[in-house]
C-alpha cells in the first residue's frame, strides 16, 4: 500500500492510495465521516429566552455549530459554553464564551437568533465528545473518493473538514481507528 499527498490545505486534503480494493476505500471514507470523534454541543440549559424561537430550535442550531476539537481530548472531556445577549441584534456563534481556552467555535459568523428590542437570551451549553454514529452534529468532514482509470487498486480521496480539526488530523484518526479495529479483530479471533 502506498499513500501520496496531492493537496494539503488546513481544512482540505487530497491524496492517493494504491494497493487497496473498493471495500477498503469505502471503509476509509465511512470511518473518516462517522467514527472520528469531535466536540459538539450536546446539552443546553436556558435561563432566559424571550426571543421568537423555541428553546429546542435554538438548542438544535447551537448543536450544529462546529467546535474546535483539540487532538488530546477524549470521550470523558466536556466543555461549558455561556451566552448572554439582549436585542436588538443578531446573535452570532462568536458570542458563545467557553470555559476552556483551547476550545472555541470554529466559525464565529454563524447566526443563532435575531433578537428584537427588549428580547433576551441567556443559556449555558455543554460540549461533549462523540461521533456521527451518535448524531450528525459530531461529523468532522465530508469524505469521498474516485476510482483510477489506469489502476483498479488506486483511489483518489478528498477530505473536506467542517473545521473542528484539520483534514490531516482526521486522516490520522481514521487510520488509528482502522488499526484499533484490526487489533480488536485479531484479539477476538486468536483467543
Amino acid at each position: 500500500m502506498k499513500l501520496e499527498i496531492i493537496k494539503d490545505e488546513k481544512y482540505y486534503l487530497e491524496f492517493k492510495i494504491s494497493g487497496i480494493d473498493v471495500a477498503t476505500a469505502n471503509a476509509i471514507r465511512r470511518i473518516a465521516m462517522n467514527r472520528v470523534k469531535t466536540l459538539a454541543i450536546d446539552e443546553v440549559t436556558f435561563y432566559e429566552n424571550t426571543s421568537t424561537l423555541f428553546d429546542e430550535f435554538i438548542a438544535h442550531r447551537i448543536g450544529l455549530i462546529p467546535i474546535l476539537t483539540p487532538e488530546d481530548f477524549d470521550e470523558k472531556d466536556e466543555v461549558l459554553f455561556y451566552l448572554e445577549a439582549e436585542g436588538p441584534k443578531t446573535v452570532y456563534s462568536a458570542e458563545l464564551q467557553t470555559s476552556d481556552k483551547k476550545v472555541k467555535v470554529a466559525n464565529e459568523k454563524i447566526p443563532i437568533v435575531k433578537l428584537f428590542e427588549g428580547q433576551r437570551l441567556k443559556l449555558e451549553a455543554k460540549a461533549r465528545m462523540g461521533n456521527a454514529l451518535k448524531h450528525a452534529k459530531f461529523q468532522p468532514c465530508l469524505a469521498s473518493y474516485e476510482y483510477s482509470d489506469e489502476d483498479p487498486t488506486t483511489f483518489k480521496f478528498f477530505i473536506e473538514s467542517f473545521q473542528q480539526m484539520p483534514s490531516k488530523t482526521i486522516l490520522k484518526k481514521t487510520l488509528q481507528e482502522i488499526k484499533n479495529d484490526i487489533k480488536e479483530f485479531r484479539k477476538n479471533i486468536l483467543k
